[in-house]
């Protein structure tokens, strides 16, 4: 009997990937790069196989689509045409049977998160971002007990709150009665996702425009902004933080942990994937690891639910409630926390808290 199957866009993260994937185009200036890369249909860049539910033992295989734009090109050629690229990603899972696509990184930011690319396909699209807000929350709370912050005394910082997966994770934890606080670029989107928090859960909370401003002494951080490289500098962050960097291009750069040897920085939506899974290719992760999004695709399969799950800038919190129990029933699991493409241990971990104590004192 066939094997359930999904798909799982890639795309390049920077004109660099795509040299180290097609060699002839090294010599060119990357914007010219770029464009000629833009110009190629989308194509199977692995097999995946050996993803298998704990709860029912159903195992599943799955397409990884390689699409060769980058970040830049995504957002800011005319989206018609990138809407029509990545529209190709879904016909081609359609030609391997996949029954869903899942809409990684920058495919889900560019234009109205998928619902366009969804027209003429017959299989469902998600963004997965249902599930990355769910483990990036979770993620946080993971990295600030062992920092031995106290999220109910923290004031939470959401950068990027005003974007589909900022603004769930700002709703979540006000609903759990944290204090947070908004920071997005445009003021009339921070005063709307503030209205909304005031309407739905009668609580005021501060908004703001300026990063600098945002998480001034605030020792808990989650970032995921749309952003092409990083927003926060290293002398902006309180001592002793947490960040929690969802976003891919990173919105932390390696220097401010370099700089910051006080200071815990950690990737959120990180998962453990159950059975014995085989990725075919090297996405920087260890074997069996995965990103949250890719994994809401996996679960959705494992569970038989072939629908357009989370489509559009808006993520609903019954959703996010929803995956994360579907996650847990098929055994996927936030992965131990990592740091800059690598796990960081609790002795790590230990070295960090007496750093923001010596600054303390």
């Amino acid at each position: 009997m066939d094997k359930d199957r999904f798909a799982f866009i890639i795309h390049a993260m920077s004109a660099q990937d795509i040299k180290d994937h097609f060699k002839p185009l090294k010599i060119l200036p990357s914007r010219a790069v770029e464009f000629l890369a833009s110009r190629v249909k989308p194509f199977i860049l692995s097999e995946v196989h050996g993803v298998r539910s704990r709860a029912t033992g159903k195992e599943i295989e799955g397409y990884f689509v390689g699409l060769p734009m980058t970040p830049r090109v995504l957002l800011e050629y005319p989206f018609p045409f990138v809407a029509r690229k990545i529209r190709e990603c879904g016909f081609l899972a359609q030609e391997k049977k996949a029954k869903i696509i899942g809409l990684g990184a920058f495919t889900s930011v560019a234009g109205d998160g998928g619902i366009t690319v969804k027209k003429g396909l017959d299989i469902a699209v998600t963004t997965g971002n249902s599930y990355t807000v769910a483990t990036a929350i979770e993620a946080l709370k993971i990295a600030a007990s062992k920092m031995d912050l106290d999220l109910n005394e923290e004031e939470i910082s959401v950068v990027g709150a005003t974007g589909s997966i900022g603004k769930a994770c700002a709703l979540i934890l006000a609903e759990e009665g944290k204090k947070i606080r908004l920071v997005g670029r445009d003021p009339d989107k921070v005063r709307a996702v503030q209205k909304e928090i005031e309407d739905k859960l009668g609580i005021k909370v501060p908004g703001f425009v300026d990063v600098e401003e945002g998480i001034r002494n605030s020792r808990a951080i989650l970032t995921v902004t749309s952003a092409i490289g990083g927003i926060i500098r290293a002398d902006w962050i309180a001592r002793g933080a947490v960040i929690c960097d969802v976003a891919r291009p990173r919105n932390v750069a390696h220097e401010v942990a370099k700089q910051r040897k006080d200071v815990l920085v950690i990737e959120g939506g990180v998962v453990d994937v159950p059975g014995d899974p085989d990725f075919g290719m090297d996405f920087g992760y260890p074997p069996g690891k995965a990103y949250a999004c890719m994994a809401e695709t996996m679960i959705l399969t494992l569970e038989g639910r072939f629908e357009d799950y989370t489509l559009g800038k808006e993520v609903e919190v019954e959703k996010v409630k929803e995956i994360t129990r579907l996650a847990e029933k098929h055994g996927f699991k936030v992965s131990g926390l990592r740091s800059f493409g690598r796990e960081i241990s609790d002795q790590e971990i230990i070295l960090i808290k007496e750093e923001a104590l010596k600054k303390n004192s």
